[in-house]
C-alpha cells in the first residue's frame, strides 16, 4: 500500500504529555478511530532529550519558530516516533504515518534505515519520515554531535537511508562513513524506499534538500503561515535546482472553523482548500480534539473526511 497521489488529509498525535500520563491509550485510540473514519496521514513528533534552555525554541536563527513555546518542559514525556508508529501500524490496516518531524541526524543511519525498512514492511508500506535539523543545541551536545553541523549530519543520514534501500549491494563513501559491498533486507515496501519529507524555511538548504533527495516539503515559520505564497515559490526553485517536480507534495495547515453550536462547521473550514490546492498544496494538515469513546471519535471525525474528500474532488 503506498502513498495516494491525490489530496490526503493529515492529523498529529499527541505523542507527549507534560506529565506522566499514566498510560497511552487514548493515543492509541484515536489513531484506530482514525483509521476506520477515512483520515489519510497521522504525524508524530520527535524529541530524544530535552536540555533548559527551552526559550532558545522562540528563536528562528537557530531553528525555532518566532515567538512559539515548547508544549512541555524539559520533564514532558515524549515517545519515541519511530517506535510509536510501530506500535500504532499494528493496531490500523490503511492510516499511513509520518514523523513530523524526526531528528534523523540524532540515529545512526544503517540502524535507522533498517528500522525504517523494517516498520514499512510490516505495515504494508505505510510509513514516511520528515525529517529536519530541529533547534536545541543541547539535543546534539548531549548526544556528542555538533549542533553546528546539524544539516551536514541531515544529508548524511538521509543518504546511507536512501542508498540501502536502493542498492542491493550498497556503497557509500563520506568522511563521515564509508562502506562498500553491503546488503541490508528486506528492502521497503514502497518503490524507491521510504518516502522523505523535508522540513524547513525558504532557504538554500532546504530547495537543495528537496531537489536531492525528494520534492516533499513540509514548511515551517513563515512559510507554513503563508502557504498559498510559499508553496508556488518552493516550487519554482526546486525546478531551478534540478529537482523533479512533477509529483512534488506540500503540507500546509488547514484551520478548522467552529459553528456557534462550538462544533466543528465542516463547509466553512474547507473554504481555503481551492486556493491551496491551486498553489500548489497537496497534503491538508488538520488539528482535532476527538471524544476519547473509539466510537464516538469515528462519528466525530466523518463529516470533516467526507467535506475534505469532495472539496478536493474525491468524492
Amino acid at each position: 500500500m503506498t502513498a495516494s497521489t491525490q489530496p490526503q488529509l493529515c492529523t498529529s498525535l499527541s505523542s507527549f504529555a507534560a506529565e506522566d500520563p499514566g498510560g497511552w491509550t487514548p493515543m492509541a485510540t484515536f489513531a484506530r478511530a482514525a483509521d476506520a473514519a477515512g483520515i489519510d496521514c497521522l504525524m508524530i513528533s520527535d524529541h530524544v532529550v530535552f536540555g533548559e534552555a527551552l526559550e532558545e525554541y522562540a528563536k528562528p536563527e537557530v531553528g525555532g519558530s518566532k515567538g512559539g513555546a515548547q508544549p512541555t518542559g524539559p520533564d514532558g514525556h515524549w515517545l519515541e516516533p519511530v517506535t510509536t508508529i510501530a506500535w500504532l501500524a499494528g493496531q490500523t490496516s490503511r492510516v499511513h504515518f509520518r514523523t513530523n518531524i524526526l531528528l534523523a541526524a540524532l540515529r545512526r543511519p544503517l540502524v535507522l534505515a533498517k528500522m525504517a525498512s523494517t516498520i514499512d514492511v510490516l505495515s504494508g508500506g505505510r510509513l514516511a519520515l520528515g525529517v529536519g535539523v530541529g533547534w536545541q543545541a543541547a539535543e546534539y551536545e548531549a548526544a556528542g554531535l555538533s549542533f553546528e553541523g546539524r544539516g551536514k549530519l541531515l544529508d548524511h543520514a538521509i543518504e546511507v537511508c536512501q542508498t540501502l534501500w536502493r542498492e542491493q549491494r550498497a556503497n557509500h563513501s563520506s568522511d563521515l562513513l564509508t562502506f562498500s559491498n553491503i546488503h541490508q533486507m528486506p528492502k521497503p515496501l514502497q518503490p524507491g524506499g521510504v518516502p522523505i519529507w523535508i522540513s524547513g524555511t525558504f532557504r538554500n538548504s532546504t530547495v537543495r534538500r528537496l531537489a536531492t533527495y525528494g520534492a516533499r516539503w513540509i514548511p515551517w515559520g513563515p512559510d507554513a503561515a503563508d502557504i498559498v505564497n510559499a508553496a508556488p515559490r518552493m516550487r519554482e526553485a526546486v525546478a531551478k535546482a534540478g529537482g523533479d517536480v512533477s509529483a512534488m507534495r506540500i503540507i500546509g495547515n488547514l484551520g478548522l472553523k467552529k459553528g456557534d453550536n462550538g462544533r466543528t462547521d465542516v463547509e466553512a473550514s474547507m473554504e481555503r482548500v481551492g486556493a491551496m490546492l491551486e498553489a500548489g498544496v497537496t497534503d491538508f494538515s488538520v488539528r482535532l480534539d476527538p471524544p476519547g469513546d473509539h466510537d464516538d471519535a469515528v462519528a466525530y471525525m466523518e463529516p470533516l473526511v467526507a467535506g475534505f474528500r469532495a472539496a478536493t474532488g474525491r468524492g
